[in-house]
């Protein structure tokens, strides 16, 4: 993947509506240099879909955090599905570092997010944890 088709992904996510010759413009290349572009991230699996963000989705979650886990011993898996079994979850990831697991919360208040950081801090093997409530989001591939 080159320079061209990274910033035409990334003219994809601002608007994965814009025509071809919104993109070529905005790319400075030819409109059927956009479409085979396109078509060749489609057949090699690096552009997988395209999706609509609707309003109401937008403002599902008017209160947002990250929660970084320090993990004892080999308990990753098992709170990793205590995890994704909670509705206030939208996504987990392992890294490394200082911290082994983050998740994404989403709440619809300050007192519902206390509410799930309470529950997590609680989880057996959970032996840190740091929450960052999110302010704004400048950009989002969602």
């Amino acid at each position: 993947m080159d320079e061209t088709d990274q910033r035409l992904i990334s003219a994809l996510r601002h608007d994965a509506r814009a025509s071809l010759s919104q993109l070529a413009l905005e790319l400075g290349v030819s409109r059927t240099t956009v479409r085979s572009r396109i078509e060749r991230l489609q057949r090699a699996g690096d552009i997988v879909g395209f999706t609509v963000v609707l309003k109401g989705e937008a403002a599902r979650d008017p209160v947002r955090a990250l929660i970084m886990l320090g993990i004892e011993g080999r308990g990753t898996d098992r709170i990793l599905r205590q995890l994704n079994g909670l509705s206030a979850v939208r996504a987990t990831h392992t890294t490394n570092g200082r911290w082994d697991v983050i998740a994404e919360l989403g709440t619809t208040s300050l007192e519902a997010i206390d509410a799930v950081i309470s529950q997590i801090r609680k989880f057996d093997g959970v032996v840190s944890s740091e929450t960052s409530l999110l302010l704004s989001t400048r950009k989002s591939s969602a």
